[in-house]
């Protein structure tokens, strides 16, 4: 497709969803906040650097593009996960390690849990037991923490930190303590017995209607449901009701929409980041690390044994750089990343340059225990990306320690 076929899409400034098609077989599935910014997004001339060659790939061979509105960025969020677990499009695949997608499980117990699992745990059954209902996969994790502190507050829920009081009751317990969140309202009252089990049946019922997509028909169960509790003259829980049935109406999810933005604005960067570890120049590593749209890409990852036998920093990340470019099959990130201060900036500055490319790198500078004390470099880049190069440099430092202690331990033996 080219950007001249979207003046006949008329896409709305409005939710949804939409699928990108070549003929009858759909290729990628995503969300927006605004369906007309986010579809332009893809025929930016910067789309391979931003998104990676497979989605320009992907924008290339597609010959149509289809949408459907929705009434909020959260039904969006919902819609899209549902509709790339029926379809399994290729580039949705493509774009992530299945491993790294996440999930909303709903576990199987006399009062469930609702949790957010990433796909490898899921696969592994880590730390989460039986489950009994599966919701996605969701393509962006932090837009679906955000979504989850919206879903709670119209169906508070008990979390992995919440013991029921049957439970506390076992230890012989007085007193059945309260959760932090049955604190802040947003558990309903398992850790206290002030919920039965049939009640918080019917809150794990809406949820999972909720994630299933059927926000209509949520809305009937719950209008059926108040018409009943004022038949039987229980207004308070009427009244409850009747506020989730507004909230699901009138959903606030300005956090969503912020995220959203951020990515169809150019928000959605790749980050590359670089650390160097070594013990007096000895088992000498660099690692390269990878934000994509806020989140680790943790299959970007990779690991560099420095070959030069001298004990310098400086050469160590040239060396790395200088073998990363050799890659061009690695999309080029937006932004750079390096730990230290102007003298490591203008050594990659320098690797760059002989490259002949004109991407920005950001230094993280360090204080005497080794945390951020400040960032240099391109100021633009900072002040867009800054929490993004933090994570990035901070996830960089951590593998690059592990890789090193870990070569160190078998060297010794």
């Amino acid at each position: 497709m080219q950007k001249s076929d979207l003046k006949q899409l008329a896409l709305p400034d409005e939710p949804g969803v939409y699928r990108f098609l070549k003929g009858r077989q759909i290729l990628y599935i995503g969300k927006a906040a605004s369906l007309r910014d986010r579809v332009r997004s893809y025929f930016s001339a910067d789309l391979s650097k931003t998104r990676g060659t497979h989605m320009e790939q992907m924008v290339e061979s597609a010959t149509s593009i289809a949408h459907d509105k929705t009434d909020s960025v959260l039904e969006a969020l919902i819609l899209e996960a549902n509709l790339i677990k029926r379809h399994s499009p290729p580039y949705n695949a493509a774009s992530k390690d299945n491993k790294s997608f996440n999930y909303v499980v709903i576990t199987k117990e006399e009062f469930p849990r609702v949790l957010v699992v990433r796909g490898r745990d899921l696969y592994q059954g880590t730390s989460i037991g039986a489950a009994k209902y599966v919701f996605g996969p969701f393509p962006h994790g932090l837009q679906l923490q955000e979504a989850m502190k919206i879903v709670r507050r119209i169906f508070p829920f008990r979390d992995a930190k919440c013991t029921p009081c049957v439970e506390q009751r076992k230890s012989k317990r007085a007193v059945c303590r309260p959760c932090f969140n049955r604190q802040l309202g947003l558990c309903p009252g398992v850790c206290t017995g002030e919920v039965s089990k049939t009640e918080y049946g019917r809150i794990v019922k809406h949820i999972c209607e909720l994630f299933s997509g059927n926000f209509r028909g949520l809305k009937r169960s719950l209008a059926r449901e108040m018409k009943e509790r004022v038949k039987d003259e229980q207004f308070e829980q009427a009244s409850v009701l009747r506020r989730q049935i507004s909230s699901l109406e009138h959903i606030k999810d300005v956090s969503l929409i912020k995220a959203e933005s951020r990515v169809s604005s150019g928000g959605g960067a790749r980050i590359e980041a670089f650390d160097v570890a070594h013990t007096a120049g000895h088992e000498t590593v660099a690692v390269m690390t990878v934000v994509h749209s806020g989140e680790k890409l943790t299959s970007g990852y990779r690991m560099f044994k420095i070959r030069m036998a001298r004990n310098d920093d400086i050469a160590a990340l040239t060396e790395a750089l200088e073998r990363r470019l050799t890659h061009s099959e690695w999309p080029l990130p937006r932004i750079f990343v390096v730990d230290g201060g102007r003298a490591q900036l203008r050594a990659a500055e320098r690797v760059l340059k002989r490259a002949g490319l004109l991407v920005p790198v950001v230094g993280v500078v360090k204080d005497e225990r080794h945390k951020p004390a400040g960032l240099i470099g391109e100021r633009r880049a900072i002040e867009a990306f800054g929490s993004d190069i933090l994570l990035a440099n901070s996830e960089a430092h951590r593998f690059s320690i592990t890789w090193h202690r870990r070569r160190m331990r078998t060297a010794m033996y």
